[in-house]
């Protein structure tokens, strides 16, 4: 019987054969000397370089280390959701391969989820060596889920992160949410969530994979999930509710327009024709958008109840694990 596995490590890495030698033979040091039974579950984003050729080697020289490698580039969720699901530990880290996160905080993490019970800990890059053009939108962002999702984090997008394994097990990242891991983790019942200040040290290797787009993403992102955490089970409520307002509006116009034509030729007062207003023909855009509401909640309540499909990304090789 294998003992069982104290921390699972997952690195997605995109274009990082320089780093992962020193990063993975860190880890272990680290692991080593607080007597850990750990994993690393490396997830090759389809890099272009020689990362899996590293990895390969890195396997051979360390039992601990594990590999997957897409057939393409995915993004940074897409191997998130594929490593979680590979885990075997009781508490997952994730971190980046940039050597930008430091190993060295694996430990205090771990007492954080096994011995205070948080079910996840998001690290806080408080002092930061990225450029302007990248803390600036990264400050914006945080404020920005700070107030909609309510959890008081100060760095959502740090990649330094452990988790209770019921949480990774139990969520599904795909897009780029894995910025919202911890309003995903929330909205799943995992409401303990703490915060951890943590060493943000200078890139050692190429360049940051950092684009304004994915700051552009990221918002579109995180109204998607506020949406479908909300309604994904009763899309009625949201269409419907929309519905009814917008066509008891339509209506209760249509009805004023008609009601006043009679009343004023009852007192053959002069009035314009129904038809004649404008409003009225507002009046019946109101109705219609109701009708075609109502008919998408019904649509919608129709595909929610005929199951989930997950994300399945196509995987070209792996080591240490069945393919």
């Amino acid at each position: 019987m294998q003992p069982q596995i104290d921390i699972s490590i997952v690195i997605p890495l995109l274009n990082e054969e320089e780093s992962l030698p020193e990063l993975t033979q860190w880890i272990n040091r680290v692991m080593e000397s607080h007597g850990f039974i750990y994993e690393v579950i490396l997830v090759d984003d389809g890099s272009t370089d020689g990362s899996w050729r590293v990895i390969q080697e890195l396997s051979v020289q360390l039992p601990q280390i594990r590999g997957i490698r897409f057939n393409r580039n995915y993004g940074k969720s897409a191997a998130l959701n594929t490593g979680f699901k590979e885990t075997q530990g009781r508490v997952v880290i994730t971190m980046d391969a940039d050597l930008q996160d430091s190993p060295e905080e694996i430990p205090a993490l771990y007492e954080m989820i096994i011995n205070d019970q948080y079910d996840l800990v998001s690290g806080w890059k408080k002092k930061r060596y990225d450029p302007l053009s990248k803390t600036l939108p990264t400050k914006l962002f945080n404020a920005a889920t700070r107030k909609i999702s309510r959890i008081k984090l100060h760095d959502f997008n740090c990649g330094l992160k452990a988790y209770d394994q019921r949480v990774v097990k139990s969520i599904e990242v795909y897009g780029e949410m894995h910025r919202y891991i911890p309003v995903i983790a929330k909205w799943n019942g995992f409401g303990k969530i703490g915060e951890k200040v943590v060493q943000h040290r200078e890139r050692k290797f190429g360049t940051t994979k950092f684009g304004l787009e994915r700051f552009v993403y990221g918002f579109l992102d995180l109204m998607s999930i506020t949406f479908v955490s909300r309604f994904k089970k009763r899309p009625m409520h949201f269409f419907g509710s929309l519905g009814t307002v917008s066509f008891l509006l339509g209506f209760l116009i249509s009805f004023w327009l008609i009601a006043e034509k009679v009343y004023y030729s009852f007192q053959n007062l002069p009035v314009r024709n129904v038809t004649d207003q404008p409003l009225f023909f507002l009046a019946l855009v109101a109705v219609i958008l109701g009708m075609q509401l109502f008919l998408a909640g019904f649509l919608a309540e129709m595909i929610s109840l005929s199951g989930k499909k997950e994300n399945e990304y196509l995987i070209r090789d792996t080591v240490g694990l069945s393919k």
